[in-house]
């Protein structure tokens, strides 16, 4: 049978026990700078310079050191001694505030999160590969929400596995998902005592990720001598020029650099010079540059230089949602990628409202940018009903593509929620309740079923986002819908409700025939997620659940794959979310 017209073609492999063979080929995290870039030269003997001033002693025993209020106590005399870089492989962590590996990952306020054998008994390379094989971002923002939450959460450790490798894995998938942020706190979970060659490598991922080169400090000198890559020689010369040591910042970057000059050197020179007393003015061109790597976005945007539009084009997705999330650029040069980012659930309903009301009072905000704010606004506080559901409307659709519609739909949640249920507004009900069920409403989206249309969207949305547990569709209503929706919708709804399990078994036979939806069929992937769900493994369901949707849009999602991702989901306890993702699949097709 076809389960999914998605990236599967990796399950069986996954699957069948060979997954440690497979993950023995597995690429590294792709390299951060361009072909040969890495590749050592011989560095250039220094030309001599001034011996520095010795510097002070620092003592390995905290219990040794001179009272704090002593150092303190002349402030003029402190700030005439020569400065000196910190060794701080010299301090120690007392052992309660040390970071073990046998449980790692954050806790995140607001976001529920998955439990610590969430993932099992599951094999570790098992997992490992089947994380580093997703190809993200994934189709669905509801299961990329939850997929987010489950790898950042604090998950024990798969036996017989390093616990910082597999850490790394979680934030390499992350990254790729344009979760940056989620993937900082993953690593920084981890005591860089306990780093691996692996954990290093995506170390700098994450921090070029999170446009902030200052993470890299407190590993650059560890990183250096585990890998060989010049990267770590220039974060080294960064982290001195940044820690107000330009003297020892130009001779370390001359060595990283052995004599060239281009795009990559000078983005790092750049972020050297950003230190304290830097002495390195650097224009950046991006003249004859064709492709965007992490190096050259991360560096770039960490100094305030605004990268070519057309250049995001050689990147992944995941770049875009990196600059949503990024804090330097201003929130008119977010507004485009950070409602991209939204439909990839990496960026909130909450967030988006908050990011166009700055635009609003913006300096110099595109003028498309403010009119969607404005709307927005109206959307609101407008005087009048009338207004409110005009400005809806020029919303949902005044938009490019169906990708940025969702987005809008994410966008006007709340103003959605905010228009009062009325028979009178019917006509509207059904972009009402997508809106509110986009940002996860279902409460609010629910009051509108007196009101909605027997066989509409809305009537389709609301039965599959009822959260009681007991909810019940009659083949009569579906045959409603059926008769009123295309066959590819009607199919997805129906994959829908017979996964959450609210029509009778009966009916999901007769109507998986007639739909020709194949419910029955198996392969070695539904057979791993029915099972996953069976276990109670919520973590392993998710990953599974991702690695069917591995598409940029719903069109490859076959509604057999959503029918056994929606069942095991409920099975694993992960109904509030299968509910919102059986809502998204018709949402958006």
């Amino acid at each position: 049978m076809k389960i999914s017209r998605t990236k599967l073609a990796f399950a069986a492999v996954l699957l069948t026990g060979t997954a440690t063979a497979v993950y023995a080929q597995q690429d590294s995290p792709e390299s951060i700078l361009p072909p040969g870039f890495d590749n050592p030269a011989p560095a250039p003997a220094p030309a001599p310079r001034p011996a520095p001033a010795p510097a002070p002693s620092i003592p390995s025993d905290s219990s040794t050191s001179a009272p704090v209020g002593d150092a303190m106590t002349n402030t003029a005399a402190i700030e005439d001694q020569p400065t000196a870089p910190v060794d701080l492989s010299k301090y120690e962590l007392p052992e309660q505030a040390r970071h073990g590996l046998g449980r790692i990952g954050i806790s995140v306020l607001g976001n529920p999160a998955f439990p610590a054998n969430a993932f099992g008994a599951s094999n570790g390379k098992y997992l490992a590969t089947m994380m580093r094989r997703i190809d993200a971002p994934i189709a669905s923002r509801w299961v990329s929400i939850a997929l987010r939450r489950a790898l950042q959460s604090r998950i024990n450790t798969p036996k017989s596995y390093d616990g910082a490798d597999f850490a790394a894995e979680r934030a390499w998938l992350l990254l790729r998902m344009g979760e940056s942020i989620a993937a900082r706190g993953v690593v920084q979970d981890v005591d860089v005592e306990n780093y691996t060659p692996l954990m290093f490598e995506v170390a700098m991922q994450s921090a070029l990720a999170s446009a902030d080169p200052g993470a890299l400090c407190g590993i650059a000198e560890p990183g250096s001598k585990r890998l060989p890559e010049r990267g770590w020689a220039f974060a080294k010369a960064m982290c001195a020029g940044l820690a107000g040591d330009p003297s020892r910042a130009g001779q370390l970057f001359d060595q990283a650099a052995g004599g060239r000059q281009n795009i990559d050197t000078l983005v790092a020179e750049k972020v050297m010079g950003a230190g304290a007393q830097g002495r390195r003015a650097v224009t950046i061109e991006w003249d004859g540059v064709t492709t965007l790597t992490a190096w050259r976005w991360g560096l770039a945007t960490a100094t305030g230089v605004e990268v070519p539009a057309e250049l995001y084009r050689s990147a992944g997705p995941q770049v875009t949602s990196w600059l949503a999330l990024a804090p330097g650029p201003s929130s008119a040069a977010r507004a485009n990628a950070a409602e991209l980012a939204a439909t990839q659930g990496v960026f909130s309903e909450q967030g988006l409202v908050e990011l166009y009301g700055e635009i609003e009072t913006e300096d110099g905000a595109d003028s498309a940018a403010v009119a969607v704010a404005r709307d927005l606004r109206t959307a609101h506080t407008g005087a009048n009903m009338a207004d409110r559901i005009a400005a809806l409307q020029r919303l949902w659709n005044n938009t490019e593509s169906q990708r940025l519609r969702y987005a809008r739909l994410v966008l006007t949640g709340r103003a959605s929620a905010s228009i009062p249920v009325s028979s009178d507004r019917s006509g509207e009900a059904d972009q009402l309740i997508a809106s509110m069920l986009s940002a996860g409403l279902d409460s609010q989206a629910m009051a509108w079923r007196p009101v909605v249309k027997r066989g509409s969207d809305g009537w389709a949305m609301l039965a599959l986002a009822d959260p009681a547990a007991n909810a019940v569709v009659s083949s009569a209503d579906f045959e409603s819908y059926r008769g009123s929706a295309d066959r590819r919708k009607a199919q997805l709804a129906f994959a829908g409700l017979a996964g959450m399990g609210r029509l009778a078994n009966g009916d999901v036979i007769t109507l998986a025939g007639t739909l020709g939806v194949d419910v029955r069929g198996e392969n070695a992937w539904t057979r791993a997620i029915d099972a996953a769900g069976r276990r109670g493994e919520s973590g392993t369901v998710i990953l599974l659940a991702a690695a069917g949707l591995q598409a940029r849009g719903w069109a490859p999602v076959s509604p057999e794959a959503l029918y056994h991702i929606i069942s095991a989901m409920r099975a694993a306890g992960l109904g509030n979310y299968a509910r919102m993702v059986a809502v998204e699949a018709i949402t958006r097709v």
